[in-house]
């Protein structure tokens, strides 16, 4: 069932223990909103929640906060969440350009999974490695120690992104061409499932700014 306001995406979403609906609120306080002092990593773009979600389970240690703009999306992440027991694990539904807003310097890495390639040149702004975006994370992450991992099946703006991280001298631990077939470790999005039975490549990238 396709979800919208009018028939209670708005009511599920707002309603959801796991959902902050004012997160600017807690800029600065993010470890006391989790009530320990665990990394923090953040997903833009979280879609329906399902890599987040698993990687909350699989990392106790870890807080993770998913930030997704479209509503409906969220839904599926609000449901899911409704039968687990998580208290690592938060979500916000809001536009990826306010974070610098709803965060200080709390973020040890920020996750950019199957984001939007925007491929028309006119729309470069709204790419989320474009460079206004690095120096927007830059004011959320924890000081020396920025860390970015990009996973997308779309050649272009991987390789957009590996030119766009590089001139901005964030260095790369990890690259890969075909993450499936590679021996890195990687919890799957529901949409990149369904490109494992398609075969289709995934293109990823584990980047650190150098301290």
């Amino acid at each position: 069932m396709k979800y919208n306001i009018e028939n209670g995406a708005e009511r599920i979403v707002s309603r959801s223990p796991h959902v902050e609906t004012n997160p600017m609120k807690n800029k600065g306080r993010w470890h006391e909103i989790f009530g320990n002092n665990n990394p923090i990593y953040l997903e833009l773009g979280m879609g329906r929640g399902d890599m987040i979600i698993n990687m909350a389970k699989q990392n106790p240690n870890v807080n993770f906060i998913g930030l997704e703009i479209n509503e409906n999306q969220m839904v599926n992440a609000v449901t899911l969440l409704r039968s687990m027991n998580l208290k690592n694990i938060k979500l916000i539904n809001t536009d990826a350009k306010n974070v610098a807003d709803i965060f200080a310097n709390e973020i040890d890495t920020i996750y950019l999974t199957f984001c939007d390639p925007w491929p028309k040149d006119e729309d470069e702004k709204k790419r989320f490695t474009y460079e206004a975006y690095l120096k927007l994370y830059d004011k959320i992450f924890i000081k020396d120690k920025k860390h970015l991992i990009l996973k997308t099946d779309n050649k272009g703006f991987f390789t957009y992104s590996l030119e766009s991280l590089s001139a901005y001298f964030y260095v790369f631990n990890k690259v890969s061409l075909d993450l499936h077939h590679d021996n890195i470790k990687n919890v799957m999005t529901n949409f990149e499932k369904q490109y494992a039975k398609e075969n289709r490549p995934i293109y990823y990238v584990d980047a650190r700014y150098p301290r």
